[in-house]
């Protein structure tokens, strides 16, 4: 790509939006211009109205930039990234939308809309040509596109390889959600240390439901959703990154251990075929042990894009079971977003 992109963050100051510029400071393809928050910190140095808490330090140069507020008049990029909570979200990235801004949404708000695409890029790029109809019916030059909730991410990323090698049933997954998926501050310490916290909040339901729509169709101009059941038991845990999930499928063929492992060891997609700069490849990383994978251990496998699988055994009350790690705010976030936004950039269908 010969000119970088202009892109803006929307919610620039929070966990999210601080990890949205982490990862796209220094990226070939997009140049941050655009910073934009509340108008707490609008008119204001980035780096004094931002409590930085990632280990990366901020980058000199994000520091310096003045917060814009966000509001569609300010923002001079077309391409935005949405770090907003749900209720920001609701009535900001439609606003945005139509000004024409292309906004690329961690956002649960708009992921169930029936003409917004629901995007893991490895999984269903094709659901991105609802983007012509969607601008059609709203009205907007500009358009939605949101990617999956944290543990849905990496939930699916592991089970679409099997869902096209053999089909999907059920699916029973128990989730250990590391503490950053709840935001900053997040949960208070002494509610979480010594402690599972059962999940409220619709957290369950996103898993139970997201994953048909990703894994669905788009036929005839709307999404048909995948043909399975699922069932989820969510979980916080002690764990600051990373998001573990136990795992059990029904497969609709029947399939050797060595079938299934052939099916995670092969799969590769269209985003590791282009080489879009922030897919990991593979998408799917096996670790071998009984106790792996775990997250001081694994969650950056793939630079944290990666979904890492092991602990693959027969389950005694449906066909498979297996043990799943990914990096939730990394690729269960702001990374997933990015390559969405990669993706629609190599087809040229962000100018």
């Amino acid at each position: 790509m010969n000119k970088r992109i202009p892109v803006g963050i929307i919610g620039a100051t929070g966990a999210v939006g601080q990890r949205f510029i982490s990862l796209l400071a220094d990226h070939p393809w997009f140049e941050i211009t655009d910073l934009l928050a509340s108008s707490r910190s609008a008119g204001k140095r980035y780096g004094d109205v931002t409590n930085w808490i990632l280990a990366d330090p901020m980058p000199a140069r994000i520091a310096d930039m003045v917060v814009q507020q966000a509001d569609a008049g300010e923002a001079r990029a077309r391409v935005l990234f949405s770090a907003l909570p749900a209720s920001d979200a609701r009535s900001l990235e439609p606003l945005f939308a139509s000004h024409g801004h292309y906004i690329f949404s961690n956002a649960s708000a708009f992921r169930m809309t029936e003409d917004v695409p629901l995007v893991i890029t490895e999984v269903n790029p094709d659901h991105l040509n609802m983007l012509p109809i969607q601008q059609r019916r709203s009205g907007w030059d500009g358009f939605i596109v949101c990617n999956a909730n944290c543990t849905t991410t990496h939930l699916v990323g592991a089970l679409h390889p099997l869902h096209l090698a053999f089909g999907i049933d059920k699916v029973f997954v128990a989730t250990l959600q590391a503490a950053s998926g709840a935001g900053y501050p997040g949960i208070p310490s002494l509610d979480l240390i010594d402690n599972v916290v059962p999940h409220s909040f619709g957290e369950e339901e996103k898993v139970e439901t997201e994953p048909r729509k990703i894994m669905g169709d788009f036929v005839d101009g709307r999404f048909n959703f995948a043909d399975m059941t699922l069932t989820a038991h969510c979980h916080r845990v002690a764990v600051l990154d990373g998001h573990t999930e136990a795992v059990s499928v029904a497969l609709r063929q029947k399939a050797s251990r060595e079938d299934v492992i052939e099916a995670f060891r092969s799969y590769r997609r269209l985003p590791q075929e282009l080489g879009l700069p922030s897919a990991p490849d593979p998408a799917v990383i096996l670790v071998d042990g009984m106790h792996r994978p775990q997250p001081r251990l694994d969650r950056m496998a793939g630079q944290g894009m990666a979904t890492i699988v092991g602990r693959i055994r027969p389950c005694n009350l449906l066909d498979w079971r297996f043990s799943l790690l990914g990096h939730n705010t990394i690729r269960g976030a702001a990374g997933g977003s990015i390559l969405n936004a990669e993706l629609m950039a190599h087809w040229g269908r962000l100018d």
